[in-house]
């Protein structure tokens, strides 16, 4: 597991790593803005942002392909309204 984690006395967060590849940022106001002295804890998954990422990819590709508005396997175009509501999905029911 990664851990940023930070505490009010310290100047800059540590990082720890561990194989899940999970963050956890303790007071991550401060982590990110150097001046919170909350003493919350947030989780951040960074397989599912590696996940989300490679969602990305594929939707760019589909766009470079002229793909993008069809799903991939009916073949039936995606309505605008609904690729605006999931703009990473490859079928009309995902």
């Amino acid at each position: 597991m990664t851990e940023l984690a930070s505490t009010p006395d310290q100047s800059e967060p540590s990082v720890s790593s561990s194989p899940d590849q999970t963050i956890v940022a303790s007071d991550a106001a401060q982590i990110t803005a150097g001046t919170s002295t909350s003493t919350s804890t947030s989780t951040i998954d960074l397989d599912q942002i590696a996940a989300d990422l490679a969602d990305v990819e594929v939707a760019l590709a589909r766009l470079d392909t002229g793909t993008y508005w069809t799903d991939e396997v009916t073949g039936e175009p995606l309505s605008d309204e609904w690729m605006v509501a999931h703009p990473t999905a490859r079928r009309a029911d995902a």
